[in-house]
């Protein structure tokens, strides 16, 4: 009986390990949102950057060099460029090479998904597996406003990763295979300075963990526990040292240190560029941001009365840039969830005793009760059949013969020209004006036969060449001339814009392609005899749009990264 006992047990260990846990559900819940919440493939692929970055991972992979200067433009030909994400723009172009726009999307997925899971699991430390579920659904309902297929998602990767070391070093595990945490993330900020530029923040990271210390240090009112908080606060301010002189090992070395500091200072881009913006909390997804932040103010006085200071500064230094921009939104939730997760369980643990209903009171109890249960049986080892099925799934349905709307890896062709551009790619000798986002669509289509204009990247063009942009779609003073000084001969424009209707009245173009997507205009010169082509069946040829300044902006939800 003992054998069969113990052989009916092995196959219940064996059984559970194929049953679906927590850590599946964190995996799978950014997919499952993406595509039942969200656009799906419309929103991984809602920014034409992606298109650029495959195209200069394709240069870097047969030159064998990163470049020094611009390969898109004929505007600024040869200028100064520093391609932040070179080994993105590599990997990019190896996927793309390898399974198309589908294996970039798919490798943006479960790197979101990776991020989430990581986060679930460093929340769980913290407290019990329901709490840190629920709030890490909250941080990524918000910091899906970011879920693009851009190298910022590394920076996402890498920021939950060095969180959960330095988390490690505080509980008092500071080796990993027998290396100090503290020698390992200098050395990953080599790669994640190479991979984005959004290395910065793990060095404010680390230095956070050297302040909230120095806080401790000054603070403590016991000698010897001030003495080993400065201890920590030198060896945490060190690796944040060694970490930045790590980032000097990319092939710009301190030039893209200076790059970066003089681009993100420039007061323009956070007044034309929509990431740089303060969030609108009209935004569906405010709410979850206004959660996390009466959350994160509540765990940062709870962690400061405790006479814990780290929290406190992570909380500060990460919301006050999360207002500032909606960029650094996903970045503030990352950091809220632990300590929201510590909050949360310490008040749900004092519930049974707080002078409240009894029925409150019981219901604590049982809530606390079933979530040790499922904490404990959670953290039986598991297989993950069930995630890695979920990513099978999503790869069936991108690479399937005829797939759903939401599984269609492809820039969305109601938001991009992806019609228009065969009428372009037919003239060779077309010098294209279109606004940043199509500019980048423009370069993954067709490049090298066609050079652009402007692109997405805001940081090499500057905001001076970006601003005659913003005036020429706004119809402002001198947009003729600024047609006329680069011998722009075609101009692609969306059929709102205030540009498009006045080039319709102006007798020096005429409009020879409109699908209702895109309208394609030629110097009259140019398109004698030339008869409009009218996808849509519907001709504008004569429809006066909008024609004084509108305030248009150069990008909708875009940066240079």
């Amino acid at each position: 009986m003992d054998g069969v006992t113990e052989m009916q047990t092995n196959n219940s260990k064996i059984a559970i390990k194929f049953l679906p846990s927590m850590v599946d559900f964190a995996f799978l819940m950014p997919i499952v949102f993406l595509f039942a919440r969200l656009g799906g493939m419309q929103n991984i692929l809602a920014d034409g950057d992606t298109g650029w970055h495959i195209r200069a991972g394709e240069w870097i992979a047969a030159n064998h060099a990163v470049p020094t200067h611009d390969i898109f433009s004929y505007s600024m030909p040869n200028g100064a460029w520093y391609a932040w994400e070179w080994l993105s723009d590599l990997l990019f172009a190896w996927l793309n090479a390898h399974g198309g726009l589908a294996a970039v999307a798919l490798a943006a997925i479960i790197l979101i998904s990776t991020v989430f899971t990581i986060l679930f699991l460093l929340a769980r430390q913290k407290s019990n597996a329901i709490i840190a579920i629920v709030v890490t659904m909250v941080a990524a309902a918000s910091s899906s406003i970011h879920w693009l297929a851009r190298p910022h998602l590394f920076t996402l990767l890498f920021l939950v990763l060095f969180y959960a070391a330095l988390e490690s070093v505080r509980a008092g595990r500071t080796r990993l295979a027998g290396i100090p945490y503290l020698a390992i993330l200098p050395a990953a900020t080599i790669l994640w300075t190479n991979l984005h530029g959004g290395f910065v923040a793990g060095i404010v990271m680390v230095g956070a963990y050297g302040c909230g210390e120095l806080l401790q240090f000054a603070l403590s009112s016991d000698r010897e526990a001030g003495r080993a908080a400065r201890t920590r606060a030198l060896g945490y301010l060190a690796c944040a040292f060694a970490c930045l002189a790590a980032s000097l090992v990319n092939p710009y070395t301190y030039h893209l240190h200076q790059h970066i500091f003089t681009y993100l200072r420039d007061p323009y881009y956070s007044l034309h560029i929509a990431e740089f913006f303060s969030l609108s909390f009209h935004h569906p997804s405010a709410i979850y941001f206004e959660a996390m932040l009466l959350l994160g103010a509540g765990a940062a006085f709870r962690s400061f009365k405790n006479g814990s200071y780290t929290e406190a500064v992570l909380l500060l230094v990460w919301a006050h840039g999360a207002l500032l921009s909606t960029r650094n939104i996903p970045l503030f939730m990352i950091v809220a969830v632990p300590p929201v997760c510590a909050m949360l369980a310490d008040w749900l643990a004092c519930a049974p005793e707080f002078n409240v209903a009894g029925w409150l009171r019981a219901a604590a109890r049982r809530f606390n009760a079933v979530a040790a249960d499922i904490t404990e049986t959670d953290k039986i080892g598991r297989w993950h059949v069930v995630s890695a099925a979920g990513v099978l799934l999503v790869a069936a349905l991108l690479y399937s013969p005829n797939p759903p709307k939401k599984f269609r890896a492809e820039f969305d062709p109601n938001s991009f020209p992806a019609s228009a551009v065969s009428t372009i790619a037919r003239d060779s000798g077309a010098r294209v004006f279109a606004p940043d986002q199509w500019g980048d669509y423009l370069i993954y289509r067709l490049y090298p036969r066609i050079r652009v204009f402007l692109d997405g990247r805001s940081d090499f063009y500057g905001p001076d060449f970006v601003q005659k942009s913003v005036d020429a779609l706004n119809v402002k003073y001198g947009w003729q001339q600024t047609f006329d000084k680069f011998g722009i001969n075609t101009i692609l424009l969306p059929p709102g814009v205030p540009l498009a209707g006045a080039l319709k009245e102006c007798s020096r173009w005429r409009l020879v392609y409109d699908d209702g997507v895109a309208l394609i205009f030629r110097s009259a010169s140019r398109t004698v005899g030339e008869p409009v082509s009218a996808a849509s069946g519907t001709s504008r040829d004569r429809e006066v749009t909008k024609t004084q300044a509108s305030g248009l902006t150069i990008t909708k939800t875009k940066s240079t990264t």
